[in-house]
């Protein structure tokens, strides 16, 4: 593949692990200068990136971050806000102290916005793009996911506002996954897994990879201000027990 996004640079939060850590590689087979920026150490494979250690909720760290990429590459092109706590589960509401309620707003919401509020004057200078990685349980829940389902729909409604606010030098873009599988999940996939999914399989890092790749480009260019749900279809379809 051309490498035609080799003058480009791109900024991953959260790319260590799991989704963030295959957006990071598509991003760099496709030719962009890739930046990870995570609380866990660099991922294996990733010596052709720039690792920036950063806690996303923490405004200091935010700051330090973007500044540490900028002079490391010169510019910046595109932000995936992808950070988050990603266990759903915050037990009865009843019993969610507050710290636990704060720290998933943090990291998952307010990290979107801090990374954005840095990055934006870098973006608006080469005409960039955002893309925010939420959840399908923005839109759908399971009994005890208060913070996270909060957290997620909050990212949702900033992508909208941000692109009013960015655009037209700057678009704003959300993907709302729903099960993707990955290696670092704790339990394999089973076959009734995958067969209760409309396409007949449960998702791949790879495909929210992919997407992100393409409203990232050029392609892309009339869209922004979306959120586009990547969940093989599970959302549409209607299930009475």
């Amino acid at each position: 593949m051309p490498r035609e996004y080799s003058e480009k640079v791109a900024l991953v939060t959260g790319g260590a692990q799991g989704i963030g850590r295959a957006i990071a590689a598509l991003l760099g087979a496709r030719g962009y200068r890739v930046a990870i920026a995570d609380v866990k150490g660099p991922p294996g494979g990733a010596r052709d990136m720039l690792f920036v250690r950063c806690d996303v909720s923490s405004e200091p760290a935010v700051r330090a971050g973007i500044r540490e990429v900028v002079k490391r590459f010169g510019r910046l092109d595109a932000l995936i806000n992808n950070a988050g706590i990603a266990s759903p589960g915050n037990g009865s509401i009843d019993k969610l102290r507050l710290t636990e309620w704060n720290r998933r707003i943090g990291v998952n919401l307010t990290g979107a916005f801090l990374m954005t509020k840095h990055a934006a004057p870098h973006l608006r200078r080469v005409r960039g793009a955002i893309v925010n990685i939420a959840s399908t349980r923005a839109l759908q829940s399971e009994p005890d996911t208060e913070a996270y389902a909060a957290a997620k729909g909050g990212l949702v409604a900033l992508t909208h506002a941000l692109a009013l606010s960015l655009g037209p030098q700057v678009r704003v873009n959300c993907i709302s996954p729903g099960w993707i599988a990955h290696r670092d999940e704790m339990r394999p996939v089973r076959k009734r897994d995958h067969e209760q999914h409309p396409v007949g399989r449960v998702g791949r890092v790879e495909d929210v990879a992919e997407l992100v790749a393409f409203l990232l480009s050029d392609a892309a260019g009339f869209a922004t201000g979306q959120n586009y749900v990547l969940d093989g279809g599970m959302t549409k379809k209607m299930i009475y027990v």
